[in-house]
């Protein structure tokens, strides 16, 4: 055990603790850049199981805030290369790399056999589908998001309120690292946070991180937060589909143009733009299904419906649910 010597000497961690830390099964979702700091210390704590998915490759513009890879990493997959990075750390860690996207599909599967989910996926669409299925199944959700020079980490269900009690409402604007730009160091600082985060609630430790939020604005070297264990969940929420998951009788809108995309998500979807929308008339009782890229103006569309009335909305972002 020379290798945990000097967190199992820490109170609160102890031999029990290390144990707890051995026979836990982690997943991580994304394995980018706050996956880097996320998997480097939570192997190196002899984290058990982790389990990594992702379905991207690694390109060198990942690489100044993915310090996992190297440039002979470039064009291989990610969650490969991560898995190889981890096992060099640590041997003694199982790891099992699924070069797959997250779905709502598949979210409920992948969640079940976790003792703690890592939502560091970069994409609101995973963060809410993640979200959705740690909820029901009572699985504490550690998410984090990094842009600029800012970022936010919580913790999330687990006998916490979910992210959707958090941030009801999608943000106003659906940049990321790739569009947006980031600091380096502002990933691996959230990362990091993550990681503590997941170790403690792997180790049960009092006070658990479930149900607060750590913001960080590494501009101004400032930190914030707030508790949210007794937010209510919202009374209404617009579930993320996967193809999939439709139905025969379901209205799918393609908020996408023939010039965004040629073909819309299904054959039988509908193009229209958000505001061809205040022309939709009522359903009677047929689910509207509306998709975009991101997931963000699908969301932005279907609340526009609600407020006229219509009740049975879901949205698909074809970037990460299809």
């Amino acid at each position: 055990m020379t290798r945990y010597v000097r967190q199992i000497q820490l109170p609160g961690v102890g031999d029990e603790g290390q144990a707890r830390i051995a026979r836990a099964r982690v997943l991580v979702v994304g394995a980018g850049g706050l996956a880097s700091p996320v998997l480097s210390y939570l192997a190196g704590a002899g984290v058990g199981h982790l389990t990594i998915l992702d379905p991207d490759h690694v390109e060198e513009s990942n690489l100044h805030r993915q310090p996992m890879f190297r440039m002979a990493d470039t064009g291989r997959a990610k969650a490969v290369a991560a898995a190889e990075a981890i096992r060099a750390l640590n041997p003694e860690v199982m790891v099992d790399a699924q070069t797959c996207a997250l779905t709502p599909a598949n979210a409920p599967r992948v969640v079940e056999d976790a003792d703690v989910v890592i939502d560091a996926a970069d994409s609101f669409a995973v963060s809410y589908c993640l979200s959705d299925a740690c909820l029901t199944a009572r699985t504490p959700l550690i998410s984090a998001s990094a842009l600029g020079q800012t970022g936010y980490v919580g913790g999330f269900c687990g006998g916490a309120p979910s992210l959707r009690a958090v941030f009801p409402d999608l943000p106003q604007s659906g940049a990321t690292c790739a569009t947006a730009g980031v600091l380096g160091p502002v990933v691996g600082t959230v990362g990091a946070m993550q990681a503590q985060m997941a170790l403690r609630v792997i180790l049960a430790s009092d006070p658990s991180p479930v149900g607060h939020v750590v913001s960080v604005d590494l501009a101004r070297f400032q930190f914030g937060g707030f508790d949210f264990a007794h937010s209510p969940e919202p009374d209404h929420s617009f579930p993320f589909l996967s193809k999939d998951m439709l139905k025969a009788d379901d209205l799918v809108i393609e908020l996408r143009d023939v010039a965004e995309v040629a073909d819309p998500i299904v054959p039988a979807a509908v193009r229209m733009t958000c505001d061809m929308l205040d022309d939709l008339q009522e359903t009677k009782g047929r689910r509207v299904v509306l998709c975009c890229h991101s997931g963000l103006r699908a969301w932005r569309a279907a609340s526009q419906l609600q407020s006229r009335g219509f009740g049975l909305l879901a949205v698909m972002a074809a970037v990460a649910c299809t």
